[in-house]
């Protein structure tokens, strides 16, 4: 839902709209989903101290008992809902499947689905799925035919938006969206790309983990061709490692890519031939559909130069190479099975860490999730969203804007001058919950039941042509980047909007049974980190129609920075393994997010008491299941590979540092008696508050 939400200023009405979200939830109160008040307090340490380790203390025994299914490199609150929307998927599918007279959408995901199941078929068809785009490679004879191959291979398969998908295995990733600098037109975002494993990191560190990364990464290589029946393979995995070690000396860092400012790079498509000269541009982009496009944003213009570069001085049989093997990558978890278990031994197991695969039906719902995502969420939200559980989202939204709002108001330090520019940002501020109003059509994209490479790869085309045709019309804020069976929450800056899917709206983020201070604390606290999204690090640089503009007064932004490099810093000196500690820089959009967002969530639930103390239910007071609900929400277990790749590339911090956040807030202390000397304790003056 689309819906404009305004600040409720006057403090009674606040009140009153607090209180009767409490009200409701007491009244129809019966079973929550865990333990006797929507906490699972069995899954806690008592012998721990909060104030010494409060992930510990609050999840403890949870963390104990926990075993990583084996199919997995994590398990954490979001792996336990995306569980059960996948179980609920899988239902929808196998019906649609079963189904000889389906039609429409119904028949697509069916048909999408049972291809991808049927192994048979797919052992049966061998490498005939791909040979076609193997056979084009191989008749690339000059940079012209090489250049438009490569623009051939441009897919929308980036979101700038979702900072955890910057990664492109394509030379070049696309995202378009409107222009920072002009809202009113759609732009082409060109990103950076074209390595197989996760960051420049892997190629060029040289400590021994990422030199064993990359011995492996190369046999992979070796083996993917050799599968293929490629000659001199070993050879080939060689030169192709090299390629990419020099793509990976031309791409920005995680933390550089993360700089929208340092992003926005206006291009003509007539300046990409003086300004990163070796690719023949004109062939690339007529390739990629591109041709008539006047502008492009380059977000890291240094990739863009060197990887041009090396298109015109690495030998044309090595660019050749790099790309039947990348073509056969993709493919593989669609080829015979020796394909997509080469792929799971190499990016699951030694990557990741993951020891088993997981099941055939569980990978069939991510493809088709990746296809057909909103026809199958149409379903979804059919099935398993009512509208009252939209309507009890939409008034958690609504109270902590309002606290929100009372927020900008009380802030000493700032000027009058942001505060305004500030209100005027969350009185415009808009709310997807549940799922889009408009719902993808997907009439236009064949699906064959015989054919699943064929899907996937309809597929990918079918999403870059509708992302370029944004191109040629108006800005329209009614896109949806996360699918309603997802479970997760996006604030798009561009667009000053939030979105909630369907999926989190559900215990542990959200229990209608469960005690108020449990909600506020989870889906309370998260409803407020996406607020703050708004005006962290990032949002602080987009005003209220989405232009790159930082409305901040020079000595306000001062001030607000200063309590980002506390915030950094502090996440800095968490030491994860012995030498390597959390990139407070890289982490700091989110970490800042997680502080205000948790001091937006707890004056929401204070004001939701109407000055009444909370009942003590279970032993806890209010402010303690208050904190208790923000700690079970980021329960987490991961195995070491997969925490090490999540602390080198992932801009949030992992599980059990962010539920120490809690250490900022002033509440926190007094709830469990945190005292000076305790491991967690900060003076009051080291407290970061942001918001």
């Amino acid at each position: 839902m689309l819906r404009r939400l305004t600040v409720l200023a006057a403090p009674a009405a606040v009140l009153l709209i607090l209180a009767a979200c409490q009200g409701d939830n007491t009244a129809t109160r019966s079973d929550p989903v865990f333990g006797e008040f929507g906490f699972d307090t069995a899954g806690m340490n008592r012998e721990a101290q909060a104030g010494e380790d409060w992930f510990g203390y609050a999840n403890g025994g949870w963390h104990q008992a926990t075993e990583i299914p084996a199919d997995r490199s994590s398990y954490n609150s979001f792996t336990f809902l995306t569980i059960q929307a996948q179980e609920r998927t899988r239902a929808i599918l196998e019906e649609a499947a079963a189904d000889t007279e389906a039609d429409g959408d119904l028949a697509r995901i069916g048909d999408f689905y049972a291809a991808f199941m049927d192994e048979e078929a797919i052992e049966r068809a061998g490498l005939d799925p791909v040979r076609p785009e193997l056979d084009a490679i191989a008749r690339i004879s000059d940079r012209e035919e090489l250049s438009a191959a490569l623009g051939q291979t441009l897919r929308a398969d980036v979101d700038l938006l979702n900072a955890t998908d910057y990664y492109t295995d394509r030379l070049f990733g696309l995202w378009v969206s409107q222009d920072f600098d002009a809202p009113t037109r759609n732009s082409p975002y060109l990103v950076q790309g074209g390595l197989g494993m996760p960051d420049r990191a892997f190629y060029l560190e040289s400590d021994p983990r990422m030199a064993e990364m990359r011995t492996a990464y190369r046999a992979y290589i070796a083996r993917i061709l050799t599968l293929a029946g490629v000659r001199d393979a070993e050879a080939k995995a060689g030169r192709i490692l090299a390629l990419e070690t020099a793509i990976a000396r031309s791409h920005a860092t995680a933390e550089q890519t993360s700089d929208v400012r340092a992003g926005n790079n206006h291009w003509t498509i007539g300046e990409f031939t003086t300004r990163a000269p070796g690719m023949d541009w004109d062939a690339y982009f007529q390739g990629a559909d591109l041709g008539e496009q006047a502008t492009f944003v380059v977000w890291q213009p240094q990739a863009v130069t060197g990887i041009s570069r090396l298109v015109g001085s690495e030998s044309l049989e090595t660019w050749k190479d790099y790309l039947t093997f990348h073509a056969l990558d993709r493919a593989s978890p669609f080829l015979p099975r020796a394909f997509s278990e080469a792929n799971f031994a190499f990016y699951g197991t030694t990557l990741s860490g993951t020891p088993q695969q997981a099941p055939r039906w569980r990978r069939a719902i991510n493809a088709t999730n990746a296809a057909l995502g909103e026809a199958v969420g149409r379903v979804y939200v059919e099935r398993h969203f009512p509208a009252e559980a939209r309507e009890r989202a939409d008034e958690l939204v609504r109270n902590l804007m309002a606290a929100f709002g009372q927020r900008i108001d009380a802030l000493e330090w700032m000027s009058d001058e942001t505060k305004a520019a500030a209100r005027r940002k969350l009185e415009t501020l808009t709310v997807s919950i549940g799922y889009p109003e408009t719902w993808r059509d997907y009439s236009a994209l064949e699906v064959r039941r015989d054919q699943a490479y064929a899907n996937v790869a309809n597929a990918e085309l079918f999403n870059y042509r509708r992302n370029i045709e944004k191109l040629n019309r108006p800005v329209s804020h009614d896109e949806w980047y996360m699918l309603p069976q997802e479970v997760n929450a996006l604030n798009v800056p561009l667009e000053n909007r939030l979105i909630f899917p369907a999926a989190i709206l559900e215990a542990p983020f959200f229990d209608a049974n469960a005690d108020p201070a449990i909600n506020y604390g989870a889906i309370g606290a998260v409803i407020g980190h996406e607020i703050t999204h708004s005006f962290d690090s990032t949002g602080a640089l987009f005003d209220e129609t989405g232009r790159l503009r930082n409305w901040w007064t020079p000595q306000d932004f001062a001030r607000f920075e200063a309590a980002g490099r506390a915030l950094a810093a502090q996440y800095d000196a968490y030491e994860a393994f012995p030498g390597l500690n959390l990139n407070g820089d890289l982490t700091l959009g989110e970490n800042i997010a997680d502080v205000a967002g948790l001091a937006t969530a707890y004056d929401a639930y204070r004001l939701s008491l109407s000055g009444r103390e909370a009942p003590v239910i279970g032993g806890f007071t209010g402010d303690q299941r208050f904190f208790l609900g923000w700690a079970q929400i980021w329960r987490a277990k991961y195995r070491e590979p997969a925490l090490r790749n999540a602390i080198l590339t992932n801009v949030h911090a992992p599980g059990p540092w962010r539920a120490a956040t809690v250490r900022n807030q002033d509440a926190w202390y007094e709830a469990f008696g945190v005292e000076p000397g305790q491991a967690l304790y900060l003076a009051p003056e080291d407290r970061v508050e942001v918001w």
